[in-house]
């Protein structure tokens, strides 16, 4: 009932839409902020190791696993995730704006907020990516006061093709 609700519901896009505001204007200004300023996640990075989330309070870190692709592969490439975050925030943000490939932005949206809450970042990471998984869920509802209400148009109109353009099948 509640996914129906989410997929269907002329509430829930308007729901959808002030959720993509403030998550889009969260990740516009976040990118912005990194781009303007400069960022170089490799102190952010090595401190996510140095005291990593710890499993009930013990002293094992509770994402091991995560640790050594942090170790392994993001710091030594700390330059490229930089990059990759600081444009990754933009277009996500600029997409759930103005509601164009909006799932997909919500997607890495939210792939970044676990990034971040896995590195042991909590802030405002547990809302955002609640709120991307539910426009997730919300699929083409949640796009539909923004650009991805004419997808279907586009994509009719690129997918004619007048029948003398047309390949014939071979036999």
């Amino acid at each position: 009932m509640i996914i129906r609700f989410l997929k269907e519901s002329t509430i829930a896009t308007v729901l959808f839409l002030m959720a993509r505001l403030y998550l889009g204007w969260t990740w516009l200004t976040s990118g912005f902020g990194k781009i303007t300023e400069g960022f170089n996640p490799g102190g952010f990075l090595q401190g996510a190791i140095a005291e990593p989330v710890m499993q009930g309070g013990g002293t094992t870190p509770a994402y091991p696993w995560y640790i050594a692709f942090l170790e392994n592969v993001a710091i030594p490439n700390a330059g490229l995730f930089g990059f990759l975050v600081m444009w990754g925030e933009v277009l996500v943000g600029a997409g759930l704006i103005v509601g164009l490939f909006t799932t997909t932005a919500a997607f890495f949206g939210g792939t970044m907020n676990m990034a971040f809450l896995l590195a042991g970042t909590v802030s405002t990471n547990p809302v955002m990516l609640i709120l991307a998984i539910l426009i997730l869920v919300g699929k083409g509802n949640a796009g539909k006061i923004g650009l991805d209400r004419f997808a279907p148009a586009v994509k009719e109109k690129i997918g004619r093709r007048p029948k003398e353009q047309q390949t014939p099948k071979a036999a």
